[in-house]
C-alpha cells in the first residue's frame, strides 16, 4: 500500500500533481517545475522530504561498524557534525548513498534515500556482529527542506537561536516556536542553501504552518521536480541514475567521500582502481534534452557511454546532462542519440552553476 508523508493533506490543498515515489506519494510539482525552481534560486522554496529513511545506530562499537559498511571515515565526524557517504557491495558497486549524523559518541543517525531503506536495514542486520540496535524512525518522523537564499531569514523569524552557527554539514537541537529539541542541519541538496528539519509528524507539521503564516516571506512549496533539476545544475548524484549496484564511487566522481586507507566492504576492489566508465557532465550544442538512457555515440556511430540525467536548465536556459563515458572512448565533443537522430554535445565543467 501507498505511504503518505505527514503533508499529503497539505499537498492535496495546494493543488499538487502527486506521484507514486519510492513507495510515496509524493508532490512532483505544485505550479510548475520551471517555476519552482528558479523560485528556489532567487528566494526560498520548502519540500518535503520525509520519505528519506532515517535510521538510529547505536551501541558501544557502532564506530567500528559504520567504518567497516560506509566509505568515508567517520572517525573525523564530532558531534553535531553531518558527512556525506555512501555503502558499497563486495564488488564495490554503491548500495546507497547517505548522511551519517554523529549525535554522541555511541549515537548516529543515517539518513538514506527512500528506495533504499528496507535493502540498508537489510545489509546493516547481515553485518550487525557487535549487537548494535539498529532502529527504523521514518514513520513516526517527518523531515522538511528549506532552500534558498532567503532560507536563514525565514527560519531565524521562529527562533531565537541564532541559525549562522549552524555550519555547512553541521546540525544542533533548537526550540522553533514551543517545539523543544528540533534537529536542524545545513546539508542541502539544491545549491541554494538552507536548512533540513527533523522532528515528530505534530511537530513537523506545526512548523510547516507556522512558516505558511510569516507574512511576505515569498515561501512557496517546492515538488520533487525541481529538486531534481536543481541538484542537476549542481552536478550532484541522485540514486538510480548516476549511482546503483554496478557503479562505483570512483566512476561517479565520488572518490572524495571514499577514504581507501581504511577497510570496508568493497575497499579491496576500489584500492584496485579499475575503472569501466567514467562520470561526466555535457552540454547539449542544437536543440534537444538528453534524457535518461539515451545512447552517447561518436562520429562513427559507435556507442560510447550513456545519459544518466538530463533537462533543459530552468535557471540556465540551455540543455545540460550528467553521463558517463567508457574509459576507452574519452573525448570532447560527441553526440547524444535523441529519436535516432545525433545530436551534437560537448564535455562540460561539474557544478554547471558556478559562483551560486
Amino acid at each position: 500500500m501507498i505511504q503518505k508523508t505527514p503533508f499529503y493533506s497539505n499537498h492535496i490543498s495546494l493543488g499538487a500533481k502527486m506521484v507514486d515515489y519510492a513507495g510515496f506519494s509524493m508532490p512532483i510539482y505544485y505550479n510548475g517545475i520551471n517555476i519552482e525552481h528558479n523560485h528556489v534560486r532567487k528566494s526560498v522554496g520548502i519540500f518535503d522530504v520525509s520519505h528519506m529513511g532515517q535510521l538510529i545506530v547505536e551501541g558501544l562499537n557502532v564506530l567500528q561498524f559504520l567504518q567497516k559498511i560506509t566509505t568515508n571515515n567517520v572517525s573525523k565526524l564530532t558531534i553535531g557534525k553531518v558527512q556525506y557517504s555512501c555503502m558499497t557491495n563486495e564488488n564495490g558497486g554503491i548500495l546507497d548513498d547517505l548522511l551519517v549524523y554523529k549525535l554522541s559518541e555511541e549515537k548516529y543517525m543515517l539518513v538514506v534515500n527512500a528506495s533504499n531503506t528496507e535493502k540498508i536495514i537489510a545489509w546493516m542486520h547481515k553485518h550487525n556482529n557487535y549487537t548494535l540496535k539498529i532502529t527504523n524512525i521514518t514513520k513516526n518522523r517527518g523531515l522538511l527542506a528549506l532552500q534558498g537564499p532567503k532560507a536563514l531569514s525565514l527560519l531565524q523569524k521562529i527562533t531565537a537561536y541564532d541559525l549562522k552557527k549552524i555550519s555547512y554539514y553541521s546540525f544542533d537541537f533548537i526550540d522553533l516556536l514551543d517545539e523543544k529539541e528540533i534537529l536542524v542541519s545545513a546539508t542541502g541538496y539544491t545549491g541554494a542553501g538552507g536548512f533540513e528539519i527533523y522532528a515528530d509528524k505534530d511537530s513537523i507539521n506545526r512548523i510547516w504552518e507556522a512558516l505558511f503564516k510569516i507574512k511576505d516571506s515569498g515561501l512557496l512549496p517546492i515538488g520533487l521536480g525541481a529538486r531534481d533539476t536543481l541538484r542537476m545544475e549542481m552536478g550532484y548524484c541522485l540514486y538510480g541514475n548516476e549511482i546503483n549496484e554496478l557503479t562505483t564511487p570512483l566512476e561517479a566522481g565520488l572518490s572524495w567521500i571514499v577514504d581507501l586507507n581504511k577497510d570496508f566492504i568493497g575497499s579491496r576492489i576500489l584500492k584496485k582502481n579499475k575503472l569501466s566508465k567514467k562520470i561526466i557532465a555535457f552540454e547539449l550544442k542544437e536543440r534537444g534534452i538528453a534524457r535518461k538512457g539515451y545512447d552517447l555515440v561518436n562520429d562513427k556511430n559507435e556507442k560510447i557511454g550513456y545519459v544518466s540525467s538530463g533537462t533543459m536548465s530552468p535557471y540556465l536556459n540551455k540543455s545540460i546532462g550528467i553521463g558517463f563515458i567508457y574509459t576507452n572512448s574519452l573525448c570532447d565533443n560527441f553526440f547524444i542519440l535523441i529519436r535516432n537522430r545525433k545530436i551534437k554535445a560537448k564535455l562540460a565543467q561539474f557544478p554547471f552553476l558556478k559562483n551560486n
